[in-house]
């Protein structure tokens, strides 16, 4: 076989093993700001030139967890170093996770602790956990103890202890309005059907203040990391978490809603919500 004979033999292979039918469809984003469809690929160092990158989900959605996956391999390819925040695990469960990428816990025992953190099926984001402890990917947990947010939302921030407030990053809630508007567009019908709207926008509040201030308390300790962030798109929209996050520090994100058509799509939002779509299909 001739030397050139090989190597178009070798070059037929690479773009074979590029290929989507082989590889799987790379992950396309609608860019709100140029109003077009790119590449997650092409993008990527616009997305690596900030500190925290936001990708939102419904959480039962098992196509968001799958482009969510594609945005933190495609990341860490890289070669940057990167953690991943999540909204799925309390701060409370830290070494539950510092364990799991360890190595030092098996899926039956980590599962567990799963379940005690977040209501949705493991399977849903088994692919993402097992990838970061297979890289080595810190994990973070950002979320507070179910019980203060619910407290919240039935009775107000007023009614927690001291003690409860002191288990929070912050010592003040006050929802303005625009916050309310927010809440309303984001939580949709859930919102709507609260006896007390203040109390509900108030719990929202608390969620977000303390994923902001999480996330930014392990950057602060780890200056050469970037965090992805996975959380519902009520908490990914710019005003909710990267909000409290652009009040608490001069970091820059961005923000990846998922495509929801007639909810979440190219007529309803602009830049004041995210900065691009990835779509479902």
């Amino acid at each position: 076989m001739t030397l050139i004979l090989k190597c178009l033999l070798l070059c037929l292979l690479i773009l074979l093993s590029r290929s989507p039918a082989l590889a799987g469809d790379p992950l396309q984003l609608y860019d709100i700001s140029n109003r077009k469809v790119v590449a997650l690929e092409s993008i990527l160092y616009r997305l690596t030139a900030k500190k925290i990158i936001f990708v939102g989900e419904h959480h039962g959605d098992p196509t968001h967890h799958k482009a969510q996956l594609q945005i933190i391999k495609s990341i860490a390819e890289t070669g940057l170093r990167i953690a991943v925040g999540l909204e799925m695990f309390r701060t409370d469960s830290q070494d539950v996770l510092d364990r799991w990428i360890a190595g030092k816990m098996e899926d039956e025992d980590f599962q567990k602790a799963f379940y005690d953190n977040w209501g949705f099926s493991w399977t849903l984001y088994r692919d993402i956990f097992h990838y970061a402890r297979d890289k080595k990917i810190p994990m973070v947990g950002l979320n507070v103890p179910r019980a203060i947010t619910q407290q919240v939302a039935r009775q107000g921030f007023k009614s927690l202890s001291p003690a409860q407030k002191g288990t929070l990053p912050f010592v003040e809630c006050v929802v303005d309005p625009e916050y309310m508007e927010f809440v309303k567009r984001a939580h949709g019908s859930h919102a709507h059907g609260q006896m007390n709207f203040n109390y509900f926008c108030e719990a929202q509040l608390v969620w977000d203040k303390a994923m902001a201030s999480r996330a930014l308390e392990f950057l602060n300790a780890h200056p050469g990391f970037m965090m992805v962030i996975l959380a519902g798109t009520g908490h990914a929209w710019k005003k909710a978490v990267p909000e409290q996050l652009r009040q608490q520090s001069t970091s820059g994100y961005v923000v990846i809603l998922p495509e929801v058509p007639g909810e979440i799509d190219d007529k309803r939002v602009s830049l004041d919500d995210a900065d691009y779509l990835f779509s479902d299909k």
